[in-house]
């Protein structure tokens, strides 16, 4: 399996395909498995780089309770997307493609590194805590997710192939207690300063019914990108890639080739 050291941590990455560079995030709870069934399509065209983030997958976990809950969590999240790419002697500029919480780190990216970046898509990430769903960790005892024994058995099964079988309840059980993109810092969560210095194109693809977020969130992320396009799956739930996979890649794709 391919690994690259970066911060004395072992980084899962695969590369498929051959062309521009496309760099797809996975989402809070996933690893570079949930972008299975998406690859053939956007090998037609791409150079496919696929990673999972520390602590994720199959990468090294190695004092990920501290990383995860930390107040640094999204600053070394970029610079671990940076190094992965200087390693990979990835020197044009590439096509981002994050999931949720991955549209954190993503963004962060692109306006950071405008000369690094030619376009990016994310799908049903948070823009500000005013108007979302509350984290699991606020959420008041009697309203929080279940165990993951009693979690649903699709949900668990999904969870295992991505984490495997003996990390999945260590990391469903980390998940509720709080940490990650959208719960650090002592500061609310907010995107909308960082949203006006990502200057590429920009495409916010959101579901109507998120579980987690109101549609109201890709309106107002819409509204400070420079240079944003907006698209809303209706009948569509919080994991747009799942509910409606043809329409999300049909999107994605084609929001791609017009910049091209």
């Amino acid at each position: 399996m391919p690994k690259i050291n970066i911060n004395e941590v072992d980084i899962y990455y695969e590369i498929h395909g051959e062309g521009i560079p496309l760099v797809l995030m996975h989402h809070g709870m996933g690893s570079s498995k949930m972008w299975e069934p998406f690859l053939s399509a956007f090998t037609d065209k791409f150079k496919v780089i696929v990673y999972d983030r520390r602590g994720f997958g199959e990468s090294g976990k190695e004092g990920f309770r501290e990383y995860y809950r930390g107040d640094d969590y999204i600053p070394n999240s970029v610079n671990e997307l940076s190094l992965l790419l200087e390693r990979l002697d990835i020197k044009e500029k590439v096509y981002i493609l994050g999931q949720c919480e991955a549209g954190v780190t993503g963004f962060h990216f692109a306006a950071e590194n405008p000369d690094r970046v030619k376009t990016i898509a994310i799908s049903s990430t948070m823009c500000c805590g005013r108007g979302g769903t509350p984290q699991p960790s606020q959420l008041p005892e009697s309203k929080k997710r279940p165990s993951f024994n009693d979690a649903e058995p699709g949900f668990r099964k999904k969870l295992i192939h991505w984490q495997g079988e003996d990390y999945a309840p260590e990391f469903f059980s980390l998940f509720l207690e709080g940490g990650g993109a959208y719960g650090t810092g002592s500061a609310p969560f907010d995107l909308r300063d960082t949203l006006k210095n990502v200057h590429c194109p920009t495409l916010v693809l959101y579901p109507d019914r998120s579980s987690l977020f109101d549609v109201e969130q890709a309106v107002m992320m819409y509204r400070h990108l420079p240079a944003g396009e907006l698209a809303v799956l209706p009948h569509c739930g919080h994991n747009t890639y799942e509910h409606q996979p043809e329409e999300y890649q049909r999107i994605i794709l084609s929001f791609f080739s017009r910049h091209s």
